[in-house]
């Protein structure tokens, strides 16, 4: 029956998840990615800047918004090409806010019965892949350090590797407490797997 239910899982984890490479009866457990709430700053910022890009275009080409005098005048041949160089910042600053998305989104966490896959980017073409074996996992933490971790609940989630004492962090997760205790018992089940499997053989 376990042996049933590891298939399952396997299977089911295959086809949602087929990014990762599944070793035989390895399944996913736990996804996590970083918080929503970094998707409304990127893109709180991007309103930002269009809002006073808008109202620059307002203050040095009213007559075209409506307004009839303004401190600066423009012929019309200026205003076209001002006009114009506003658009482009405007088709800029939507483009940064979905480069922002990609690589915002492009950074999160699959723990398996086995492992922890991270999948990192931290620029449009640059990303990267670590692997971690769960036996080798020595630490498992979180930090809150502001108080805007604390008011949306999220926190930077840390793995501490046995030996290189390599630490895998990843930021703006939510509930990291939840993650936390959801991988320290996977390693501790996994440990204690490898330890049963060595008395055994002994």
């Amino acid at each position: 029956m376990k042996k049933e239910l590891s298939n399952i899982q396997h299977a089911r984890s295959a086809k949602d998840f087929p990014e990762i490479d599944l070793e035989q009866d390895e399944y996913v457990v736990l996804h996590i990615k970083r918080s929503r709430i970094g998707i409304a700053f990127i893109w709180a910022v991007v309103a930002v800047m269009v809002i006073a890009m808008s109202l620059i275009l307002i203050f040095f080409a009213g007559n075209g918004a409506g307004i009839e005098n303004t401190v600066f005048q423009m012929n019309e041949a200026s205003l076209h090409y001002f006009r114009l160089i506003i658009f482009v910042l405007y088709a800029l600053f939507f483009f940064g806010g979905f480069v922002g998305q990609s690589i915002y989104d492009g950074n999160h966490i699959y723990v398996t019965n086995r492992r922890i896959v991270q999948k990192t980017r931290s620029s449009l073409f640059a990303n990267s892949t670590n692997i971690i074996e769960l036996r080798r996992i020595e630490d498992v933490s979180f930090k809150q350090v502001s108080i805007v971790d604390h008011i949306f609940q999220f926190g930077t989630l840390r793995m501490s590797t046995v030996g290189d004492e390599t630490t895998y962090s990843l930021r703006y997760v939510d509930t990291p407490h939840d993650e936390v205790k959801t991988i320290s018992h996977l390693v501790y089940e996994c440990k204690k797997r490898k330890d049963d499997s060595d008395s055994s053989n002994d």
